[in-house]
């Protein structure tokens, strides 16, 4: 597998679809192609929809490179994906998402989408999701601030209404069983913040 030098040999070769398929196959499964859910490694290629299917008979038996990645949930396709990927781990200032949806013909909204998924990769230093591989992720959040008992009770009476206070910070913390930690601070507790 040859690796792209240059800007427009990186568009040259993931342009074409069975290069930048056997790519990610070479970086997700160098000992060979494996069912995310399950593990099993006789897996079937369905080359007229670009996916495998597993031989085993469960939820979700078709999958395709993207899944459990970065990449995954998003209808932007592989080529510009790992072009993306390329600019933005070679361009030694910087790369605006400007630049980026001009070089691979996508909306600069959606350039900065990957920019921050690619950043956010680069950071863990891997391509896969939290929870990737079918693996436990646990979840929990705290209220982070002053202590009532420490305030003036003039003070405590303003600041702390019910069960939260108004200058507490929340924090989510998430844990992969046997993998990593991450944490945010969402603005709020509710479903779509939190996800």
């Amino acid at each position: 597998m040859t690796q792209p030098k240059t800007l427009q040999q990186a568009i040259k070769f993931f342009a074409n679809t069975e290069n930048a398929l056997s790519y990610m196959v070479g970086l997700r499964w160098p000992n060979g192609v494996e069912c995310p859910s399950c593990g099993r490694k006789d897996v079937r290629f369905l080359a007229n929809q670009g996916k495998w299917q597993c031989k085993s008979v469960h939820a979700k038996r078709q999958f395709s490179a993207k899944v459990g990645t970065i990449f995954e949930d998003s209808p932007i396709s592989l080529d510009k994906w790992l072009t993306a990927v390329w600019m933005l781990a070679n361009c030694k200032n910087g790369v605006s998402s400007y630049k980026i949806g001009r070089a691979i013909g996508v909306t600069q909204k959606s350039a900065w989408f990957m920019m921050h998924r690619i950043r956010l990769a680069r950071q863990s230093g891997s391509l896969m999701k939290l929870g990737g591989g079918a693996k436990t992720v646990e979840m929990d959040e705290t209220f982070i601030g002053g202590l009532s008992r420490n305030m003036h009770h003039q003070v405590r009476a303003r600041k702390i209404i019910g069960t939260g206070g108004r200058d507490k910070t929340l924090v989510v913390g998430f844990l992969e069983r046997g993998g990593q930690v991450r944490t945010s601070m969402p603005k709020n507790r509710r479903k779509y913040a939190v996800h």
